[in-house]
């Protein structure tokens, strides 16, 4: 699985970076989380507004940080 989290490096694309890797911890599941920061990257991603998060591709948030049990859900819901 693989989790993407894209900003530019304000604070909450830290803190939603921080909420997948617990959210990763909470499913109890293996899962690459990686951080895309080049705009250029973030645009041809279909991210509009930041932070932005995808899991295997498919963008689940943008311009909000959800919390880490709502992103440990779309991880389960990703899984099944």
């Amino acid at each position: 699985m693989k989790i993407v989290i894209y900003g530019t490096g304000c604070k909450k694309c830290k803190q939603l970076f921080a909420n997948a890797e617990e959210a990763v911890r909470l499913a109890g599941v293996e899962a690459e989380v990686t951080k895309v920061e080049q705009v250029a990257d973030i645009v041809q991603a279909g991210i509009m507004f930041t932070p932005g998060l995808t899991i295997d591709g498919q963008v689940k948030s943008t311009g909000r940080v959800p919390d880490a049990a709502k992103i440990a859900a779309w991880i389960q819901e990703a899984r099944s």
